[in-house]
């Protein structure tokens, strides 16, 4: 177990597909990685109460009369439910109760609570949602992947010195190479966003490295993709899609023959391990970058083991002093 510095993290206990269950098991996996991790668990009394209750000394209850749904307006559900999981959650980090927030409830309505309830970081204009893309090498920070779909250049060149600044905190990247996602590697390729983005990342960030195309995402030769968040929603979701395929084609084959099966008995081993570095739920949730406090949105099929890991990322976050590094980079 860890024995690093005292981290709390606020956990909302029912956002997700398979939670309470899921986000449970997870804390207690997580507890159990790191010593000096304390959660602060929102949600119903008849959920929160008992699990806090056996695990008395390191979780704390913190329950809530309301649950934003799935389906419901994103703004409109954080103005209307300030009792819910989410928004008291995104609270005590606003209070300094937390210094990290987790759910894999709505994603919109985890977004909208934390850009207006805990704020945003002075200079930021927009928050931008990340994701770790496992790549030919280490792995790629990519952003934004659906906070905004309709961007102007200056918010490309916030977006990229917030990835860096979590490649550096999270992924420990000293010089992180920061590229953006375009149609072609020249300047004067894609759209007139993209023109201008180009100029004014070539001006002002360090660690620019130009243009990149969509083939070479996950080659592993840039540590930051930058991007719009519909072109990086539609990449990501892309990538997730294609990933699945190819996973399903590659067990259809190997279990297609007696002979096949043999093979696979052989190459069993090498497709987990290829398996698992493809698998999201092995990086955590996606962080929201330029709000005031570290704010973790799981995908909401997280897994125990996606709970886990991705309280094990706001954890780093808050040590690696994120939101400092964020507002730094800005000043």
């Amino acid at each position: 177990m860890s024995a690093s510095h005292p981290v709390t993290i606020a956990v909302d206990a029912v956002g997700g597909d398979f939670a309470p269950k899921a986000v449970l098991d997870g804390i207690i996996l997580a507890l159990g990685q790191d010593d000096g991790l304390t959660v602060l668990l929102t949600g119903p009394a008849h959920v929160v109460e008992p699990f806090a209750r056996q695990h008395a000394a390191r979780v704390t209850a913190v329950p809530t009369s309301e649950i934003i749904e799935m389906g419901e307006h994103p703004a409109t559900a954080v103005r209307s439910k300030k009792d819910s999981s989410i928004v008291v959650g995104c609270r005590l980090v606003r209070d300094g109760a937390a210094q990290g927030f987790f759910s894999a409830g709505s994603t919109g309505a985890a977004m909208a609570a934390a850009t207006l309830v805990m704020g945003r970081i002075k200079g930021v204009s927009r928050p931008a949602i990340a994701t770790v893309l496992p790549t030919a090498g280490v792995p790629a920070v990519m952003l934004d992947v659906g906070a905004n779909a309709d961007c102007k250049p200056e918010n490309l060149l916030q977006f990229a010195h917030m990835g860096a600044a979590y490649a550096a905190v999270v992924l420990d990247m000293v010089h992180p190479r920061v590229a953006l996602l375009n149609i072609g590697e020249e300047p004067s390729k894609g759209s007139i966003l993209a023109q201008e983005a180009h100029t004014l990342l070539a001006q002002q960030m360090p660690g620019f490295v130009g243009n990149i195309e969509g083939r070479e995402v996950l080659a592993g030769r840039t540590d930051v993709i930058v991007t719009d968040g519909f072109t990086g929603n539609v990449a990501l979701k892309l990538l997730e899609g294609t990933s699945s395929v190819l996973m399903h084609q590659v067990k259809d084959a190997m279990t297609s023959s007696v002979v096949n099966k043999l093979a696979a008995a052989v190459v069993a081993p090498s497709l987990r391990r290829m398996a698992a570095r493809l698998d999201p739920d092995e990086y955590g949730g996606a962080p929201l970058l330029g709000v005031n406090g570290v704010c973790i949105i799981g995908h909401g099929s997280s897994s125990a083991t996606a709970v886990s890991n991705a309280l094990r990322v706001a954890v780093s976050a808050v040590r690696g002093g994120l939101t400092e590094r964020i507002a730094q980079a800005l000043a």
